[in-house]
């Protein structure tokens, strides 16, 4: 792929991406003020922004889909990346250039970033046993919860009803 081309595949990918979840995030307000029909509006219009940002991935040889062994293993080793490189980096960043909200927000999503990786650890060793179970979401850091929600967030101390089940 062309240079040109490739920058713009992956510029394509981070509007589609944003504006996948920016549209979700529009659903869920619009269901709080009572408005479904436009939050099932907004739903769909992020499913399709969705499929733009998978197909733009696939163009750029990011979203090879392979065995879900595979992948567990791909998600494993990403997370793995991203919470003990990537993250370290943008808080030592936002550290000095003085950025107390950033560094807050950098390093939850990084200690969330780790029980990721626990959790794609824990599914591999599991996959054989073929067992199901409810995750619970929190929605201030984003922490995955096996089965229940704990009475409080581990990352950011957020109350249990901040947490969604995600099934």
């Amino acid at each position: 792929m062309g240079e040109r081309t490739q920058g713009n595949a992956h510029t394509a990918f981070v509007g589609e991406a944003k504006a996948y979840h920016r549209l979700l995030a529009f659903a869920r307000k619009a269901d709080d003020e009572g408005y479904g029909q436009i939050a099932k509006l907004f739903r769909a219009v992020a499913t399709a922004e969705g499929v733009h940002a998978e197909r733009h991935l696939r163009l750029l040889g990011e979203a090879v889909i392979r065995s879900t062994e595979d992948n567990l293993k791909y998600s494993f080793d990403q997370e793995t990346t991203v919470n003990q490189v990537t993250y370290p980096a943008f808080i030592r960043e936002a550290e000095e250039e003085g950025e107390p909200a950033a560094v807050v927000t950098f390093r939850q999503a990084r200690d969330v970033e780790e029980r990721h990786a626990v959790l794609y650890k824990r599914a591999l060793s599991a996959m054989l046993r073929d067992k199901t179970h409810d995750y619970h979401v929190c929605q201030v850091c984003g922490y995955v919860a096996e089965r229940d929600p704990p009475d409080r967030c581990p990352v950011c101390n957020a109350p249990a009803d901040a947490f969604r089940l995600v099934s």
